[in-house]
């Protein structure tokens, strides 16, 4: 799995006209699933997502994680996060998962980020044509990706 992480003061998903999710403070979640995607990445990049400290704290440092400022998740599919573009110019997108198996885990990440933030995850609608807003607050862009996890 591949997440584009994006701190936000606000952020909405329109799908054909009407809005489907939209969040204050928190994180933008642009997630791409991988067909090699298992259970193990989807708990581990949750993991990561809701624990990650990138929110200032009292002296201006990122220290603060989404509970901390009371932060909210607008979760948004992006199978183009897994766009190949060595050869030509138009990118190949055969290692995004397919609907089958993308589905189920884009789902089932919605429940996990529900249950470790305690709150509604925002979300839009998996594989709609999306229009999505956002003000992104530094800008603060973090990119983390199941396949190059540091230990």
């Amino acid at each position: 799995m591949r997440a584009v992480l994006q701190r936000v003061s606000q952020a909405s998903c329109k799908v054909d006209g009407n809005i489907t999710g939209h969040i204050g403070t928190g994180f933008l979640v642009l997630l791409g699933i991988e067909d090699t995607d298992t259970e193990d990445d989807l708990q581990w990049l949750a993991q990561k997502i809701t624990g990650m400290r990138v929110f200032g704290d009292e002296n201006g440092l990122m220290n603060k994680a989404l509970a901390d400022v009371d932060g909210n998740i607008l979760l948004i599919s992006q199978f183009t996060l897994f766009a190949q573009t060595k050869k030509g110019n138009r990118p190949s997108f055969i290692k995004a998962a397919k609907s089958d198996k993308a589905i189920p885990l884009y789902e089932q990440m919605l429940k996990t980020l529900d249950a470790l933030t305690g709150k509604k995850t925002a979300a839009g609608i998996f594989g709609a044509d999306m229009k999505v807003s956002l003000v992104n607050d530094g800008p603060v862009t973090i990119i983390i990706d199941t396949k190059n996890r540091e230990f």
